[in-house]
């Protein structure tokens, strides 16, 4: 029953789990951070709030998604 019961929640546990395949738009960097930061902001006012009370730390967009949209190759004319 305990094994049931233990099997249970480690699978409700992993179905709840944040999605790694999902990149946030709003990262805070600076501060104790590293070099990733902490990308788990949706808006720009929640990257804010979480922000405030923080020394030395900022909000930016997710370095990922700003190199991806440089990286992403724009439609050409076909030139006739």
């Amino acid at each position: 029953m305990r094994t049931t019961l233990l099997a249970m929640l480690i699978l409700l546990g992993a179905a709840s789990a944040a999605r790694a395949d999902y990149d946030y738009p709003w990262c805070v960097y600076g501060g104790e951070l590293g070099a990733s930061g902490d990308c788990m902001y949706s808006t720009r006012e929640q990257c804010l709030w979480s922000a405030s009370g923080r020394s030395n730390v900022y909000c930016d967009i997710n370095r990922r998604l700003k190199f991806r949209q440089q990286a992403s190759p724009k439609s050409k004319q076909q030139v006739r």
